[in-house]
C-alpha cells in the first residue's frame, strides 16, 4: 500500500529506499534551478534558486544527512549558494559525475544503497543507475524519468528538491524534529 507524502502517494518501494538514505547528491542546473541561464550584456551569468529548496537542504543537514552537489558547469553563483546553505562538497565543471560519486562514497563511508541522487538529464544517468534512490524532477528528460525510481511532482527550480528532502525526512521520521515541531 503506498505511503502518503505531502505531494501525493509514494510507492512502498520508494519509501523503503528513502528510509535507507544517508547521503543526497544533487545536480544543480535543472534541479536547484529551472535549468535556464540568464546572461547580462556584460556576460555575467545569473541563476534563480528557490528558497524552499534551500530550506529543505538546511533541514536535511541539521537532521544528520550528508549532501553534495555535482554539476557539469562551473559557476561562482553555485559556489556561493551552496556554501551559504552549508554544503561542503561542491564538484563543478565535472564531465564524468561517477568519479566524484565514488569519492563521496569513501568520504562519507556509505554504500550505494544509502545514496539518493536527483538529476534531470542524460549526464546524470551513470550515477542514477547505481544509487539506492534515483530521482528525476518532473520536467526532466523523458528518458531519465523512465530510469528513475521516483519522479517528483514539482519541476526543477520550483520546489522539486524540497519535495525530495521532505520525502527523506518523512520516511525516516525526522520531519517534525527537522522543522522544530513537536506533535
Amino acid at each position: 500500500m503506498p505511503q502518503q507524502g505531502f505531494y501525493g502517494p509514494v510507492s512502498d518501494d520508494v519509501w523503503q529506499r528513502a528510509q535507507k538514505i544517508k547521503l543526497l547528491i544533487c545536480d544543480v542546473d535543472g534541479v536547484f534551478s529551472d535549468g535556464r541561464i540568464y546572461l547580462s550584456n556584460s556576460g555575467e551569468e545569473l541563476k534563480a534558486f528557490h528558497t524552499r529548496d534551500g530550506y529543505g537542504v538546511r533541514s536535511l543537514l541539521t537532521s544528520g544527512f550528508h549532501l553534495a552537489v555535482i554539476t557539469g558547469r562551473q559557476s561562482r553563483i553555485v559556489e556561493n549558494r551552496m556554501t551559504a546553505l552549508g554544503v561542503t562538497h561542491i564538484y563543478q565543471g565535472v564531465d564524468n559525475k561517477f568519479v566524484p560519486y565514488e569519492e563521496l562514497l569513501s568520504i562519507y563511508n556509505v554504500t550505494a544503497e544509502e545514496v539518493a541522487y536527483i538529476g534531470d538529464d542524460i549526464v546524470d544517468l551513470p550515477v542514477m543507475n547505481v544509487v539506492g534512490l534515483a530521482v528525476c524532477v518532473a520536467d526532466g528528460h523523458p528518458y531519465v524519468r523512465q530510469h528513475a525510481h521516483f519522479v517528483t511532482q514539482l519541476n526543477g527550480g520550483h520546489g522539486a528538491l524540497r519535495e525530495l528532502t521532505d520525502l527523506l525526512l518523512l520516511s525516516q521520521n525526522k520531519f517534525t524534529s527537522a522543522h522544530g515541531m513537536s506533535i
